[in-house]
């Protein structure tokens, strides 16, 4: 086992897999931790059927036949010279198209109706921290993603398994995620982004609602099943902002 291997936590593992599905270091801390060994399995599948997705099917171009040309109607036309900037337009053309299209495929700088709206979608774009786990986020990690100055997370909160620095509309906010008694809870901390009242967070198969605290807000989404109002008091009275 390398000194590298030795070192690294499953904070670490689940950082550089979520980065990189094909990441092949940390072989001696998966070797003996079924629950990256999962994380990994996990996060090469959903890699699969993203790459599955964006396979497009492009039909095969068929010619259709033209009718002979008569050679005696032909006019010949003198030789121009290429023109070099026509090829420049055609290569900056095919640059700036390639790149909407990766902004329309992949969502950077994409717009949102409202703040509710980035937030379900923001959970949609990291599916591999909704994972039941009794591994519990390190103490050092915690404090690099909530600075002392947003947050002082209170203990009976319960077992955060996920701390990760995240953007919501253009902004890093902490975005945690609790072991709840149904199924993992999500919060994401926004000390800049004010909203007037509760907005509730309604999915598929979850609920939730952003908090107004102070200037800033909280969101905290479950499962349909699980009960927020423990969570949110226990979070609520975390918060280090002005309030």
């Amino acid at each position: 086992m390398s000194p590298a291997d030795e070192m690294m936590n499953c904070d670490d593992y689940r950082q550089a897999i979520s980065a990189d599905p094909a990441f092949d270091g940390g072989a001696g801390h998966l070797s003996v931790c079924d629950e990256c060994q999962a994380f990994r399995a996990e996060m090469q599948s959903l890699n699969v059927r993203i790459a599955k997705a964006m396979q497009i099917r492009v039909p095969e171009l068929k010619v259709p036949e033209l009718p002979a040309v008569a050679r005696d109607n032909v006019v010949s036309m003198p030789a121009r010279k290429p023109r070099a900037r026509s090829t420049w337009f055609a290569l900056a053309a095919t640059v700036t198209l390639a790149a909407m299209v990766g902004i329309r495929m992949f969502g950077v700088g994409a717009d949102y109706d409202s703040l509710a709206d980035e937030v379900l979608a923001h959970l949609d774009h990291e599916p591999g921290a909704l994972r039941v786990s009794s591994t519990r986020v390190t103490d050092a990690r915690l404090a690099r993603v909530v600075p002392a100055d947003i947050a002082r997370m209170d203990p009976d909160v319960g077992l955060i398994s996920y701390a990760q620095s995240c953007e919501i509309n253009g902004k890093t906010v902490p975005h945690l995620v609790i072991q709840g008694e149904q199924g993992p809870v999500t919060i994401l901390l926004m000390p800049e982004e004010a909203v007037a009242e509760a907005v509730d967070l309604d999915g598929e198969n979850i609920h939730g609602v952003i908090l107004p605290v102070g200037k800033g807000s909280i969101a905290i989404i479950g499962v349909r099943e699980e009960r927020l109002e423990r969570i949110e008091n226990s979070v609520l009275s975390s918060v280090m902002w002005n309030t």
